[in-house]
């Protein structure tokens, strides 16, 4: 493609910036002339009793639920049926970030649809279905970030409570003669750095111009970079992996490792398998960097996506709207077996929903403090998280450098500085327009 002619698609086509591969949608809806639009909805959870309760209150629009198995299995589905032109569903459980599926072509703009319902969405919510200002799915937010520690052995140590996450490395110094760790930073894991990075405000891709802008040593990255750089230098944190779940909670439960940053859909998994020190955790706000101006958790969320080629996005879109903010949608999410729901993390006030998301035994006599906590990280929630075309294979080589940091082969400035050129070399070789 002539420069002249990719600057313009650049510009024209937002953050669709790949070169020539990439397709941005421009679907017209297609209603039905008679009788209710079916919308097919691709998920690999439980979403059949939600399904049933749209249909039982809507006359004009009915859902088909079809059951996937899994979310790798949903994504190969979707990109079988977008190559076919045929079989593609309305909407779609998220399997990635709605930029790096938007460059691949898979996702319809229903902006159109979104924009008078924004106000019944979170406010931070929003950001994880745009691109640029435009919606490519429907917000579903992302579950609250706070902390738990288990405070038995905090106040067997006479350690206090962190409140920033240089009390944590604090913290870390105190316990460490005792043989306890003071957080777990799994070698496959780099969330801690993304969301570390996300609280304070900053991303590694913008948009600059028609191009992309590529920082992975901006200020608060390198501010996260420090803390974990203590962390791991003085030997205060273990490196448990999560592939072998049993192991992890069983570690967890020892009482060898005492501050896990945590979220709602995690505390029932907790309450079920800790034997050991049941009812000693307390939840707690989330550390903050020291001097911020404004409490703040990272809360990267993501979208209920319409795909491309979908027959029916206005449809679909209210289908989703519908799922994420109304009280009969979320209601309609209840699980019998852990008497909690979905986690409403579009809805600006999930307070209705927070007790039973908290288990009964799991914080013992902290019980109480944790609709508190819950509120408060919900509601502090920042994304200013971008996500850029060629994340997946960045994501990979973050993956394979953590990996490297955690265990002090590099540092995590090396790992920054690393992953600086990967990115940009990458993006360049792809065609896709970059500054650094």
């Amino acid at each position: 493609m002539p420069r002249t002619r990719r600057r313009a698609v650049l510009a024209g086509l937002a953050l669709c910036l790949a070169a020539t591969t990439v397709a941005c949608s421009s679907d017209t809806d297609k209603n039905s002339a008679s009788g209710p639009v079916e919308i097919e909805y691709w998920a690999w959870s439980p979403a059949q009793p939600v399904v049933d309760k749209f249909n039982a209150t809507h006359t004009d629009i009915k859902v088909k639920f079809v059951k996937q198995a899994d979310l790798p299995t949903t994504a190969t589905g979707l990109r079988n049926a977008a190559a076919a032109g045929s079989k593609i569903p309305c909407l779609m459980q998220n399997f990635g970030d709605v930029p790096a599926l938007l460059s691949e072509g898979l996702l319809s703009d229903v902006t159109d649809y979104m924009k008078p319902a924004e106000s019944k969405f979170k406010p931070a919510s929003l950001v994880g279905a745009q691109v640029q200002g435009k919606y490519y799915g429907i917000p579903t937010g992302t579950g609250p970030t706070f902390m738990m520690i288990n405070r038995a052995i905090y106040d067997k140590y006479g350690v206090p409570v962190p409140k920033t996450w240089d009390d944590v490395i604090a913290a870390g110094k105190a316990l460490k003669p005792h043989g306890v760790q003071v957080m777990n930073l799994a070698g496959e894991d780099p969330s801690t750095l993304v969301n570390l990075i996300t609280q304070a405000g900053g991303t590694w891709y913008s948009v600059q111009n028609d191009s992309w802008k590529v920082d992975f040593l901006s200020p608060e990255s390198v501010a996260a970079a420090n803390i974990l750089q203590q962390l791991a230098d003085n030997g205060l944190v273990a490196n448990q992996t999560y592939q072998d779940r049993p192991a992890l909670i069983a570690y967890f439960d020892e009482g060898k490792m005492v501050s896990l940053p945590t979220s709602t859909w995690q505390l029932t998994n907790y309450e079920l398998h800790f034997k050991k020190t049941i009812g000693h955790w307390e939840p707690i706000d989330l550390p903050q960097f020291a001097g911020a101006t404004k409490f703040a958790t990272p809360a990267h969320g993501n979208a209920l996506l319409v795909p491309k080629g979908c027959q029916h996005p206005k449809e679909a879109s209210e289908v989703g709207i519908w799922m994420n903010t109304s009280k009969d949608g979320i209601d309609a999410t209840y699980d019998k077996a852990t008497g909690s729901y979905a986690w409403p993390g579009a809805m600006p006030d999930p307070s209705p929903w927070i007790d039973a998301a908290v288990p009964q035994k799991l914080f013992g006599s902290h019980r109480p403090q944790a609709k508190a906590v819950i509120n408060k990280a919900s509601a502090s929630g920042v994304d200013n998280w971008l996500v850029g075309p060629n994340y997946t294979g960045v994501f990979k080589e973050l993956q394979d450098q953590w990996a490297q940091a955690v265990t002090k082969k590099i540092t995590f400035r090396q790992l920054l500085e690393n992953m600086q050129k990967f990115t940009v070399d990458d993006l360049q070789a792809k065609g896709i327009s970059v500054t650094n």
